[in-house]
């Protein structure tokens, strides 16, 4: 008989006891929508009835949610396509307890209410003592609106053309402010910039001078900008976004400006993401004078744009934990990446893998350090590993050159070097059988 015929009823694999174990701790949809998957393959003739529930059962997602645990092997250290930083084993540790109910607005001395998010200002204020006040949003674009109408609504930003970036995924600073009431006083030309320009707009009517840095892209040649240093002597107040979270200088990152320094040469405020060279959760981070940031933290709009709890748990435990993995990534020794990259190659050639070592370069990515460098290592794969590795589980990826998979190590922690080799003989095997 056709095995077609012998579909099983849904309800029938539904209430096999692995799939019901499943439901309770998944929920019934996915579930379902697994098991129907499963049986549409044995209605096709590609599946036995009897693996139907089996089948089912290797499809469902590891929790309750479609977002899939990745092994980032792209040599992007900050890949906003992929969550940005991973968060510390401390911070996940710190969402996981903050997951229930917690003391996020509540005095457990007094029996009160309290300040939201108590302890990561204060582990922010303590990290960048330079700053006087320090406030968070949910990203750091919501730091920048909340700027521009707390301090600018009706009144001009004064702004470099040079400056007027996008941000990604189509969103541009200059509408980003426009949308807030501010308007824009553009001064200068895309690529040169005086302090003479500035103090020639700078009026009655100026709310703050705005200083951004170009994060995504660099600029070389006939080009000059002027430093917060002289902005300050202005008399305007002066807003830095210098965008990708740097607390303080970095020597493998000397051209990334930093919170501490920026607030060091004058600024006002200064505004910067959390989850991306900090390492930390997506927020947005405020730091700068008592005065500034209290008319933020004031404003209604503060409340609109402020963090949740788990954010704010997994924040702190950031800024009081041990080195993040972007921290450690960042730093990591070539030479040990290139050690890693050859037992890998070579563990994987022993199982028949066409697979070899070699040197290759990483990016910070994220829209921060647009010009540094980062020697690495990488695995070269064959290219037509590439959507297996996609589509394991763990998901694997990697990035495409020379008509090759390379899987950059300085995206992985040396932790998951088991789970990649794994994962690359699993891809191997489903390519073969699917050749088959």
């Amino acid at each position: 008989m056709d095995d077609r015929r012998r579909v099983p009823r849904t309800d029938a694999v539904l209430g096999d006891p692995e799939l019901v174990v499943a439901g309770e701790r998944l929920g019934r949809t996915l579930v379902r929508e697994a098991v129907t998957a499963a049986l549409e393959l044995v209605r096709q003739g590609a599946l036995a009835p009897e693996l139907a529930a089996a089948t089912a059962l290797s499809m469902l997602p590891p929790t309750a949610t479609r977002l899939l645990p990745v092994l980032n092997a792209t040599g992007v250290l900050v890949h906003t396509n992929l969550g940005r930083a991973p968060l510390s084993a401390a911070a996940r540790e710190a969402v996981v307890a903050a997951a229930g109910c917690t003391d996020v607005e509540f005095d457990l001395t007094t029996g009160r209410r309290g300040r939201r998010g108590a302890g990561a200002t204060a582990a922010l204020a303590e990290a960048v003592p330079a700053a006087e006040a320090v406030h968070l949003t949910n990203n750091n674009a919501a730091a920048l609106v909340l700027a521009a109408t707390a301090l600018a609504r009706d009144r001009e930003i004064v702004i470099s053309r040079g400056e007027l970036v996008e941000i990604g995924d189509g969103f541009r600073i200059p509408e980003l402010l426009e949308s807030t009431g501010a308007r824009l006083r553009e001064v200068g030309t895309t690529n040169r910039t005086h302090l003479a320009d500035y103090a020639a707009a700078i009026g009655p009517g100026t709310g703050f001078v705005l200083k951004v840095h170009p994060s995504n892209f660099a600029t070389t040649g006939f080009v000059s900008s002027v430093p917060v240093r002289e902005l300050a002597t202005l008399g305007a107040p002066v807003v830095y976004d210098i965008g990708s979270g740097l607390l303080e200088p970095h020597p493998v990152l000397p051209n990334e400006p930093d919170a501490a320094s920026a607030l060091r040469a004058g600024a006002g405020l200064v505004t910067a993401s959390a989850d991306k060279l900090l390492g930390g959760p997506q927020a947005g981070l405020v730091l700068g004078t008592r005065d500034l940031v209290g008319r933020l933290r004031r404003h209604p709009l503060a409340r609109a744009l402020r963090v949740d709890k788990l954010a704010l748990a997994a924040l702190e435990a950031t800024l009081r934990g041990p080195a993040t993995p972007v921290a450690q990534a960042l730093t990591a020794d070539s030479g040990r990446l290139l050690a890693r990259a050859e037992a890998l190659a070579g563990a994987l050639a022993d199982k028949g893998v066409d697979a070899v070592a070699t040197v290759t370069e990483a990016r910070v990515g994220g829209g921060g350090a647009p010009d540094a460098v980062l020697p690495s290592a990488a695995v070269r794969l064959p290219l037509t590993l590439a959507t297996a590795l996609r589509t394991g589980r763990p998901a694997v990826v990697g990035r495409q050159h020379a008509g090759g998979l390379l899987l950059d190590l300085r995206t992985v922690p040396p932790e998951d070097d088991d789970s990649l080799a794994a994962a690359v003989l699993a891809a191997r095997t489903e390519r073969r059988g699917g050749d088959d």
